[in-house]
C-alpha cells in the first residue's frame, strides 16, 4: 500500500506540479561526491517530479551507520522514497564538510551546479554561508538545520524540540540508575552553556532524569566540537573512571560514548539514531529524530511552488520547529535486555502528557514518577519553581552565582525562543566535570 501510494503521489506530481529551479544532473545519492567542475544546470521550470533535484551537505561521511549525519541522510532519501523520487538519481551530496565559510560555500557551489532545486545543510556553522547563497542564488531553495538564519522567500530554518525527547531518555537513565543503586550520570556534550541547542539539551535530560530519581547529580564534560569521536570516547571513560557514572547520556555524533560504556560495563543513552547495535549491553535508548517528517514537508513545498521564492510562504515561515506531537523527536525502541522495569510506562505516560498539551518540561510543575509494583507508571504532578544551578557563563567562563528562577511555581513554559536561543544556564541537578 506503501508503495502505491508512493507511486500515485509521484505521478499527481508529475501531472500538476511546478519546480522550483531545474537540473537534469544524476548523481547517486550513496556513491561518489558531486564533480565541483560541472557545468550548471539551467535553472528554469521543470515538467514532473522525476526532473526535481535535491543537495545535501553532511558534516560527518553519508556512509556512516549511527549518529548525526546517519540520521540526515535516513530521513531525507525516507522522505524521498515516500514521495516517489528517487535517491540514486535525484539526490547529490557532499559530505565530510567542515564548519568553516569557504568549504560551506564551495559545497553549495557544487550543488547547485548540480541543477538542484533545494539544498540542506545540516550542520549549525553552515549557516551563514548558506544565507549568503540563498541571496546570490533566488531560483534555488536553501533550508539549514538548527540555525536561526533565514529570509522571506528562498531560505528557512528547522530544528525541533529535541528537550522533550532528552527528557524521555532521562527516564530511563533515572530509573536505572536507581536500580543499579548509583547516582551519578554523565552526559559527553559538544558544548554546555554557550548554546541553547546543548543547554537546552542537557535539562531537558537532567529533569527526566529527576522525576524518577530526584538524587541523582548529571556531570557534564564538554569537548568543545560537535564531532571528535577520539575524546568522545575519552571523556565518556573519564565521566565513568573519575566520576563514577553508572550511565553515559550524550549530545555528540557517533555513538562513541555508548561503546566507552559497554567497554566498562555500565549504561547509557545515546543521541540522533538508535545505538543499540553499537553498544547491545549497554544501550537503553536514545532521544532520536524523525528528519523524514519535516524533510518530506520541504520536498513537497518545494514541489508544489512555480518559483523558490515561494517557499518560505509554502512552508507557513521562515522556521520550522516540531516536536513530539508532530512525530519529529522521539526515543529509539528500548533496549529490553538493559533497560529496568517499568521504562516504557513511564515514557508512554509522559509523552501523553506532552502531546496532549497538558504539560511541558520547561514550566514550573515538576513530575514525579513512580513505577508501581503491577508494572505501571504513576505520576504526581508538583508546583515547583524551576531554577538555575548557581552558575552563569561570564565572557566564556562559568563563575559562581545565586540561583535564578526560571518559571515561578505553576507557571508557564519558558518561550521557545528562550529555548533555541538564549538559555544559557543549567538547572539545578547539573554540574561541570
Amino acid at each position: 500500500m506503501k508503495k502505491l501510494l508512493a507511486l500515485a503521489l509521484a505521478a499527481a506530481m508529475s501531472l500538476s506540479l511546478v519546480a522550483c529551479g531545474g537540473g537534469t544532473s544524476s548523481q547517486d545519492g550513496s556513491g561518489s561526491q558531486p564533480d565541483a567542475s560541472a557545468p550548471d544546470a539551467s535553472q528554469g521550470e521543470v515538467s514532473s517530479a522525476a526532473d526535481f533535484k535535491v543537495g545535501a551537505i553532511y558534516i560527518n561521511s553519508r556512509d556512516d551507520t549511527a549518529g548525526y549525519t546517519y540520521a540526515h541522510h535516513h530521513g531525507i532519501t525516507t522522505a524521498m522514497e515516500d514521495l516517489g523520487l528517487d535517491p540514486a538519481t535525484q539526490l547529490a551530496i557532499v559530505d565530510n564538510v567542515a564548519e568553516e565559510y569557504d568549504a560551506v560555500a564551495a559545497a553549495a557551489d557544487t550543488l547547485i551546479g548540480e541543477g538542484c532545486n533545494i539544498i540542506f545543510g545540516i550542520s549549525f556553522g553552515y549557516m551563514q554561508a548558506l544565507a549568503d547563497k540563498a541571496e546570490e542564488n533566488p531560483d534555488v531553495i536553501f533550508s539549514h538545520a538548527t540555525g536561526y538564519m533565514s529570509n522571506d522567500t528562498n531560505f528557512n530554518n528547522y530544528f525541533g524540540r529535541a528537550y522533550q525527547a532528552r527528557y524521555l531518555a532521562g527516564i530511563a537513565a533515572g530509573l536505572k540508575s536507581l536500580e543499579i543503586g548509583n547516582n551519578n550520570i554523565g552526559y559527553v556534550a559538544a558544548y554546555g552553556r554557550q548554546y541553547a541547542e546543548t543547554a537546552s539539551g542537557i535539562n531537558g535530560f537532567a529533569l527526566g532524569v529527576q522525576a524518577v530519581n530526584p538524587d541523582a547529580t548529571v556531570y557534564v564534560k564538554e569537548l568543545g566540537i560537535w564531532n571528535d569521536e577520539v575524546n568522545e570516547a575519552a571523556f565518556a571513560r573519564e565521566l565513568i573512571e573519575s566520576y563514577n557514572c553508572g550511565v553515559i547520556s550524550q549530545h555528540c555524533d557517533s555513538a562513541q560514548p555508548q561503546i566507552a560504556a559497554q567497554d566498562a560495563g555500565v549504561f547509557g543513552c545515546g543521541y540522533n539514531s538508535d545505538m543499540t547495535a553499537d553498544a547491545p549491553d549497554a544501550h537503553l535508548t536514545a532521544a532520536i529524530w524523525h528528519w523524514n517528517v519535516y524533510y518530506q514537508k520541504a520536498m513537497e513545498a518545494a514541489m508544489a511552488c512555480e518559483t523558490a521564492d515561494q517557499f518560505v510562504e509554502k512552508m507557513g515561515g521562515p522556521a520550522y520547529y516540531g516536536g513530539l506531537a508532530e512525530g519529529f523527536v522521539g526515543v529509539s525502541p528500548l533496549n529490553e535486555v538493559t533497560v529496568a522495569p517499568g521504562t516504557q510506562e513511564a515514557i508512554d505516560a509522559v509523552t501523553e502528557l506532552i502531546v496532549s498539551g497538558e504539560w511541558d518540561v520547561f514550566t514550573g510543575v515538576k513530575l514525579h514518577i513512580t513505577i508501581n509494583e503491577d508494572g505501571t507508571a504513576s505520576i504526581e504532578q508538583e508546583a515547583a519553581p524551576l531554577m538555575t544551578d548557581g552558575k552563569e557563563l561570564v565572557e566564556g567562563e562559568v563563575v559562581e552565582a545565586e540561583p535564578v528562577e526560571i518559571v515561578a511555581a505553576g507557571g508557564p513554559s519558558v518561550e521557545d525562543s528562550v529555548i533555541t536561543g538564549s538559555m544559557n544556564y543549567f538547572v539545578e541537578g547539573v554540574e561541570d566535570a
